[in-house]
């Protein structure tokens, strides 16, 4: 921490931005990166300290983005480094038993008097002393009983969180809230390819239900599906359920229909009367 020996010296810490650089490719670059950085740290923070929060009190969280936005400018207009929501602040805040936003106004205040007046003494202070602090807070946001609740949700909730923080820490906190975000999605996906179609056979009558929207990620099952109807069979397809259907699959279920006689399957076909899928069908 940069220590002034005066008053006048403290302000020569100020200085203002060199606009010669703002049409240079690595500025805009570095910028985009910070702001993505700080933007996903304070979510992480406001969604961490919202559930410490006793009182279970919900945060804002446009207003809080736009809030570090406006700080972040103003802070890169006078020299000073990007803002972002920490969580050991925040925490240390709610454990002292704070309750509204002016704990973090003093917090800051508290904050630039001593920045002003001790920097000296700040100097002092041990970096394993900080390091203890993080690794006390961060063990309190992943202590085993939050391993323990995603594992009882299912798998689908505890890998995503693991291999986060395990990206986290073999990389950076962009990188690894990325992979995170990747492996959640195809979680999501999965989840969702497995529980939009249920079937189900009695004797030579089959039952085809689509309990939600299907999209290209289900094309694949839906054909699979259908192929499988041996011939000289009753089969009922509800369709009643979706709200939407891609064309890729209104032409399997067409297809499957027009062959249908071939094969003595009877079909019935139950949709909403007039709704978009209903003329999706009818349409290929």
């Amino acid at each position: 921490m940069p220590v002034a020996e005066s008053f006048q010296g403290f302000l020569t810490q100020f200085t203002l931005p060199d606009f010669s650089y703002i049409g240079h490719s690595q500025v805009w670059i570095i910028a985009a990166t910070l702001a993505v950085v700080a933007s996903v740290e304070t979510l992480l923070s406001i969604e961490a300290v919202d559930k410490l929060d006793p009182y279970k009190r919900i945060t804002p969280t446009n207003r809080e983005l736009l809030a570090q936005g406006a700080g972040n400018m103003i802070s890169g207009l006078i020299g000073g480094l990007p803002i972002t929501s920490v969580i050991v602040r925040s925490s240390a805040n709610v454990s002292s038993g704070a309750r509204t936003r002016t704990s973090a106004i003093a917090h800051g205040i508290l904050l630039l008097i001593c920045v002003v007046s001790i920097p000296k003494l700040l100097n002092l202070v041990p970096l394993s002393a900080l390091a203890a602090v993080l690794i006390s807070v961060g063990y309190k946001l992943t202590k085993p009983e939050i391993f323990l609740r995603k594992y009882e949700k299912g798998w689908a909730h505890l890998i995503p969180f693991v291999v986060t923080i395990i990206a986290i820490l073999l990389s950076d906190l962009l990188v690894g809230i990325a992979i995170g975000l990747v492996v959640s999605a195809l979680f999501i996906i999965w989840r969702n390819f497995r529980a939009a179609v249920f079937h189900m056979q009695d004797g030579n009558n089959f039952l085809i239900r689509f309990k939600k929207d299907l999209s290209f990620v289900h094309k694949y099952e839906l054909k699979r599906l259908l192929s499988t109807i041996p011939e000289n069979t009753n089969v009922l397809i509800d369709l009643s359920q979706t709200n939407f259907i891609d064309l890729d699959n209104a032409e399997i279920i067409n297809d499957f229909l027009d062959n249908a006689t071939y094969r003595d399957i009877r079909v019935t076909l139950k949709t909403v009367p007039d709704s978009k899928v209903q003329q999706a069908i009818k349409a290929v």
